[in-house]
């Protein structure tokens, strides 16, 4: 694509006199090869302007800046690099969003989980599918690693140009507030907008509960103000969640409501759980029907009610999506059972906030036989407030909490951990640092009936401890302290 074609898409942008042919757009050095636009951002630790004129040397033909640079290639200047990375990355890669129906999740808790769900579902119907989400991103069949819940605007329509030229015919994407708030999903034509639930995250981000919240509110505002037949656009609320009704109001697409304990478009009735599994009877527009899926627990319910009504306003058919549900394993760590013969149970779960830690310890207190052990702990560089919140969580739904290592980055285990201890003053806890000793003292610990949850990391295969990243996967940890046995 030609330079003053691609520019086209920034309205006032004075265009340069030369008109190189630009064979890829980046705003990371490493990615700069000949005939690459690199685009100079501001992040939160480096300056992407600092890095312009190693992009030329690398072959960059223009440069995209907030201001003027002394490099020998043209330099574009706009306001926002960022706003325009959106609309050129969009531009770039032929609006593929547009092209595809596009499923985003938002939410605090159940993301992940969700997104898989809508994806089995739609794949289960006969389209060919996209996932984009914490774990991985997947192209139909194809799977590659993610770093971000969310990628940048580049990697994303990259992503999304990827999935339209393999026939993928419908997505799911989970969006964090981060991204949000970043503006890495601007451009993203999302035809059905999620929300899960909202409770304390990432304070030490978004400072307070109202400003996260906001950020949730974003990506439902943005879904459009028309009203568009051959491509309706729907937000999808959970009715028991407070926060509902404001994402209600900030959309103009129209509002379909799932939930258990308010009135909703679609319902859950008559919960049953048992050792093996769920079931309910689910109450929607055109009648009610009954559902026995693998997952455990209230909010597998809500996961399971979010997925059906995202997949119902898509054109799924309701039984086809039932069926799909029912046949779900479940989701890498979230709610994993680790099983080496012991005669206890061994849970790893993704649980690293307050409330999803405390719904995850409520649904094994519903078939818990003796005592509960807990290990969790708190990651570092993020929101203190909540890691008192953790730690009483622990302590009043579990009979016995371990309170561990968590990726504690660049701060002091001891401290975070003090910080954890100083909400459950006088109340009976073990403190063990070390995460492998945790892991391990709460199996050697453990006898029948019990419970063993390690919570906090999930599928995660490493640990953060100042500026390493190590190998460490909970479920390893948790089978080798097994074979111990």
């Amino acid at each position: 694509m030609k330079l003053h074609s691609l520019l086209k898409a920034l309205p006032l942008t004075k265009a340069p006199r030369e008109n190189p042919d630009i064979k890829s757009i980046t705003n990371d050095t490493r990615n700069v090869g000949p005939g690459a636009l690199f685009i100079c951002i501001k992040g939160h630790q480096t300056d992407g302007h600092h890095f312009a004129k190693e992009a030329v040397e690398k072959g960059a033909v223009a440069v995209l800046a907030e201001k003027a640079m002394a490099v020998e290639r043209p330099v574009i200047i706009v306001p926002d690099t960022k706003r325009a990375m959106a609309v050129l990355a969009d531009e770039f890669y032929g609006h593929p969003t547009q092209s595809l129906h596009v499923v985003g999740i938002t939410g605090t808790n159940g993301k992940t989980t969700t997104s898989i769900m809508i994806e089995n579902i739609f794949r289960d119907a006969g389209k060919k599918t996209g996932l984009i989400g914490t774990i991985h991103i997947k192209i139909g069949d194809r799977m590659i690693e993610t770093k971000n819940t969310t990628p940048d605007n580049i990697a994303l329509q990259q992503t999304f140009a990827d999935m339209v030229e393999e026939g993928v015919h419908a997505a799911a994407m989970e969006v964090s507030s981060h991204a949000l708030v970043q503006g890495r999903v601007m451009g993203c034509d999302f035809d059905v907008a999620v929300f899960t639930n909202l409770s304390q995250d990432h304070l030490d981000y978004h400072k307070t509960m109202e400003e996260y919240k906001r950020a949730k509110g974003l990506l439902f505002s943005r879904l459009g103000n028309i009203y568009d037949r051959n491509k309706p656009k729907f937000a999808v609320i959970n009715s028991d969640d407070p926060a509902g009704t404001y994402f209600a109001k900030e959309t103009s697409a129209h509002v379909i409501t799932y939930g258990i304990d308010q009135p909703a478009d679609f319902s859950a009735e008559s919960i049953q759980m048992g050792a093996d599994g769920t079931s309910f009877i689910l109450a929607a527009p055109d009648g009610k029907r009954q559902l026995k899926m693998k997952l455990m627990g209230k909010f597998s319910v809500y996961n399971a009610l979010a997925a059906i009504t995202a997949a119902y306003v898509s054109s799924v058919p309701l039984d086809s999506a039932i069926h799909s549900i029912e046949q779900m394993d479940g989701v890498p760590g979230r709610f994993e059972a680790v099983n080496g013969g012991q005669d206890f149970s061994v849970i790893v779960d993704y649980a690293h906030t307050p409330d999803s830690l405390e719904n995850v310890l409520k649904t094994i207190r519903q078939f818990a036989k003796s005592r509960i052990f807990t290990v969790v702990g708190c990651g570092g560089d993020r929101d203190r407030t909540k890691r008192p919140l953790m730690a009483k969580v622990a302590c009043t739904y579990s009979s016995n909490p371990i309170f561990t290592s968590d990726n504690p980055r660049t701060e002091d285990p001891m401290a975070i951990l003090a910080d954890m201890e100083s909400g459950v003053k006088g109340q009976h806890y073990k403190v063990i640092p070390d995460r492998k000793e945790a892991i391990r003292a709460a199996i050697r610990e453990a006898g029948e009936g019990d419970v063993v949850l390690i919570a906090g990391k999930g599928h995660e295969t490493y640990q953060i401890i100042g500026e390493k990243v190590i190998d460490f996967d909970d479920r390893l940890e948790a089978m080798k302290a097994i074979e111990e046995l």
